[in-house]
């Protein structure tokens, strides 16, 4: 059963009818066929034509579900052969960032991303998808590793933002996160980034410097939170809706300003509702991604890389 945000609630009054309905079809004589079939055209255009026209902050609340696809869904059903790398040879394994080799149809990958968990115990492990140092040191040591082999590289972005604890500023967050873009922006090998979810801040682009950057149709990306700008600007959250149209963190507004290359569409309702269907779509497009960065030599990916990000804003 799909968690119902807070502006689906006409939907789920709908779902739920058809619910009770079929319930009561089960166990009694009435053929209640046609007004069940009449309810589910009605539930199928109300999901259609309300995530036709979402705003950013109900975009915001969609990136969020905690039924979206995460790092691990994307392994296991767009990935064969996925060997995990652990550890930044340095101070620990940070398990909010994952990677390893892998292979995307007949093509051998290195794959890097965020996890968020998907429930109480995996979350905390996963410490939420907020990465430390260690976590960017490890995408470093992974992406240097793949240059090494020859590797393209593929990112998966879902965070919220990077650590803000001060631990991780003991440990150097910033000069990670720098050293983390950095390492993306000097990679010889191709490098596609998706965001996934949510693309938060330094923590996101941290992984996002690619030649080639994805976005769900209803992910989000943007430097600081909505709620966080809302707190700045004005200080309280509850103006968070008002920081998210102002701020332009969709997918639409992004490709528009030249900040991404490419949306993927997700399934009627969003990601969480068809994660089979959402994962092939992303697959299938970071596929084609790769196979027109096929053939340039390291300079010319290097150079690629660095005119997409000086024209942005340009």
């Amino acid at each position: 059963m799909v968690s119902f945000l807070e502006f689906e609630k006409p939907i789920a009054e709908l779902e739920a009818r058809i619910v009770e309905l079929r319930a009561t079809a089960s166990v009694g004589d009435i053929n209640i066929d046609g007004e069940i079939a009449t309810l589910e055209q009605r539930a199928a255009k109300l999901l259609s034509d309300t995530y036709g026209k979402l705003t950013p902050w109900q975009k915001t609340q969609v990136a969020r579900h905690a039924e979206r696809p995460h790092f691990k869904d994307y392994v296991a059903g767009m990935f064969d052969n996925f060997m995990p790398l652990a550890g930044d040879r340095a101070f620990a394994d940070d398990q909010a960032i994952i990677g390893g080799f892998a292979t995307l149809g007949e093509r051998k990958v290195m794959v890097i991303g965020h996890e968020k968990g998907d429930d109480t115990a995996s979350r905390v492990r996963h410490n939420f998808g907020m990465a430390k140092p260690e976590g960017y040191r490890k995408a470093i040591r992974l992406m240097e590793l793949a240059d090494r082999f020859g590797l393209p590289v593929v990112s998966l972005v879902d965070t919220s933002g990077a650590f803000p604890g001060v631990q991780a500023e003991e440990r150097g967050q910033a000069e990670a996160i720098a050293r983390s873009t950095e390492a993306c922006l000097k990679l010889g090998v191709p490098m596609v980034a998706a965001v996934v979810g949510e693309g938060g801040s330094g923590g996101a682009i941290a992984l996002a410097a690619a030649n080639r950057v994805l976005m769900f149709e209803h992910a989000i990306y943007s430097v600081i939170s909505p709620e966080g700008c809302a707190s700045i600007l004005w200080r309280t959250a509850d103006k968070a809706s008002d920081a998210a149209t102002a701020m332009q963190v969709t997918a639409q507004h992004l490709k528009a300003l030249g900040v991404i290359d490419r949306i993927v569409a997700e399934p009627v309702g969003g990601a969480h509702r068809d994660p089979v269907q959402a994962i092939a779509s992303l697959g299938a497009a970071i596929e084609a991604e790769l196979d027109a960065l096929d053939g340039l030599s390291a300079d010319a990916l290097r150079t690629d890389r660095a005119d997409k990000f000086l024209a942005i804003g340009v």
